[in-house]
């Protein structure tokens, strides 16, 4: 399990964006860890025509927190 931090795409509201009540995502944002083989597409607008595939730990100047529901 890879441990997430603040900033961490994991934590970001973009971060399976198309999927945002997926359990594996509220699992990740709950418990700030996540499967070392886990991959999600960044929704976030400058980054969605490239389709980028992000792991938990990536990030970028772009994040924004999730807000847990």
């Amino acid at each position: 399990m890879m441990q997430i931090h603040d900033g961490q795409c994991g934590l970001c509201v973009h971060f399976g964006e198309k999927h945002p009540q997926e359990p594996k995502l509220i699992q990740i944002r709950t418990s700030k860890q996540a499967p070392e083989n886990i991959v999600e597409e960044c929704g976030h607008p400058k980054h969605k025509p490239l389709h980028l595939m992000v792991t938990p730990i990536s990030g970028c100047s772009g994040f924004e927190p999730a807000k847990l529901n």
